[in-house]
């Protein structure tokens, strides 16, 4: 099996490494047994987990990918806006998701539509909040010569 990445296909290796101890802290549904190993009733909870997942991810591929990705842009703009609501402002994490949300628009050009363009609007309405909250009176600024969110 394999991952497409930009840079092109990466193998991807589905059986464990010998070097492999298997407490990476990752959730384990069959807490390291097999499933054979489990109860009729711990069997058929994660055969319902199972089967909830594959559901979502049946409703994820039903989604036209630009409405996905328009839904994580929108979540980089809530992100930023809650920062920037804060009664201290976490100024740095506000940055991260706008210039985040700005270069991710940035990537898709104009694949995403309409929502591109009101996404657009949005990193537009993000910076200038970004800029009177970072001038307000009452808000440190750390850095003034970074007041402004890249885009």
């Amino acid at each position: 099996m394999s991952l497409w990445t930009p840079e092109g296909e990466v193998p991807i290796e589905r059986t464990p490494r010998a070097t492999d101890t298997g407490g990476d802290g990752g959730f384990d549904p069959f807490d390291g047994r097999d499933l054979e190993d489990l109860s009729p009733a711990e069997r058929q909870q994660v055969e319902a987990m199972i089967a909830e997942m594959a559901e979502a991810q049946r409703q994820v591929l039903a989604a036209p990918a630009a409405v996905v990705v328009a839904n994580h842009a929108m979540g980089l703009f809530q992100l930023a806006a809650l920062h920037l609501k804060q009664p201290q402002p976490d100024f740095d994490a506000a940055r991260l998701a706008i210039d985040t949300m700005a270069a991710l628009l940035d990537a898709a050009g104009d694949r995403l539509g309409e929502d591109g363009a009101t996404l657009a609007e949005g990193v537009l309405e993000l910076q200038r909040a970004f800029v009177a909250r970072r001038s307000s009176p009452g808000t440190a600024a750390a850095d003034p010569a970074s007041d402004t969110p890249e885009s």
